[in-house]
């Protein structure tokens, strides 16, 4: 998918994309995801590849093995609050 504006075509990450891109910032193979998700590494290239979506319990388990937002994996928007940790565990209620 692209944006088009007065002639200029500008690319959008989609979610294979953002997949792809968190794994490589995180160092990772998509084998190492796979038995991290305990999937067939043809599952993985199926999520990378834009053929199958993952579910939101895989997404969620990818954004936290990758380091990466779980908004940003998903919608491709970073988080609109700090998140205070990477268990997301950043506002809590008072008394904690």
């Amino acid at each position: 998918m692209s944006i088009s504006t007065e002639g200029l075509s500008i690319p959008e990450w989609d979610l294979a994309d953002r997949l792809t891109k968190s794994l490589r910032v995180a160092g990772m193979s998509s084998q190492d995801m796979a038995d991290y998700l305990d999937v067939h590494r043809n599952t993985i290239s199926a999520w990378m590849n834009g053929r199958t979506p993952p579910s939101t319990q895989s997404l969620r388990l990818w954004a936290l093995r990758t380091g990466v937002p779980y908004e940003w994996i998903r919608e491709g928007k970073a988080p609109t609050e700090p998140t205070g940790g990477p268990d997301g565990g950043g506002n809590k209620p008072s008394g904690w």
